[in-house]
């Protein structure tokens, strides 16, 4: 199958997925939506209510956020793909579970297998804490780092512009960068050409930008 089929083939397995409890709650699941071939990748924590309602990722008021950041950097959201580590929306928008998390990792891993991203943007600390589990996101926001064959940088979730208008500008900041850093991933790229596409965790490598 092509990186198109298995997004689809994905889908159709998350949307009937018994994986985890949140599976009882649901209305819809999120898999995620995006062209096959996009270059950035942005990952959230999880559906909130309007996703919850929609089946899409990102439609409310973060996600209205997130597309004025996106074009900011220079795209729009039919140039991405964007999902979250879970795709059920946890009820009341409460912390996803570790048990919940894993049971959706191996959708995301394959996600990210069939897109192959130059850029993974984390947004909010539970996508953060997959490739940097120690960290804190007010001292590595905005920081590139080169991990196997691709860029991952670490965001505030657009809804912490939100909810603290005090760091929305630097939100801003760091998503206009995106384009300058698509570049740089593209030049990296080339020159990592036999860098491994898997266990990114395994292969970083810190690149600060901003």
């Amino acid at each position: 199958m092509n990186s198109e089929e298995i997004l689809r083939d994905l889908a159709a397995q998350i949307n009937t997925c018994q994986n985890c409890v949140l599976a009882q709650t649901r209305k819809h699941a999120v898999p995620g939506e995006g062209p096959a071939n996009a270059e950035i990748m942005l990952i959230g924590e999880g559906p909130g209510f309007h996703e919850n309602e929609q089946g899409r990722p990102f439609v409310g008021q973060a996600g209205k956020f997130l597309d004025e950041l996106l074009a900011a950097g220079g795209f729009d959201r039919e140039t991405v793909f964007i999902t979250n580590v879970v795709k059920c929306r946890p009820p009341g928008n409460r912390d996803p579970q570790p048990v919940e998390l894993e049971a959706c990792q191996a959708y995301l891993d394959q996600q990210i297998a069939a897109i192959n991203p130059l850029i993974i943007v984390t947004l909010g600390r539970f996508s953060m804490a997959r490739y940097f589990k120690d960290a804190k996101i007010s001292q590595i926001h905005g920081h590139a780092s080169w991990m196997g064959n691709r860029f991952i940088i670490p965001m505030y979730h657009p809804a912490a512009g939100l909810h603290q208008p005090n760091i929305k500008p630097t939100i801003m900041q760091d998503f206009r960068q995106l384009s300058a850093l698509v570049e740089k991933a593209r030049k990296s790229a080339s020159a990592h050409t036999d860098a491994p596409a898997s266990n990114d965790e395994d292969n970083a490598t810190q690149l600060s930008f901003f």
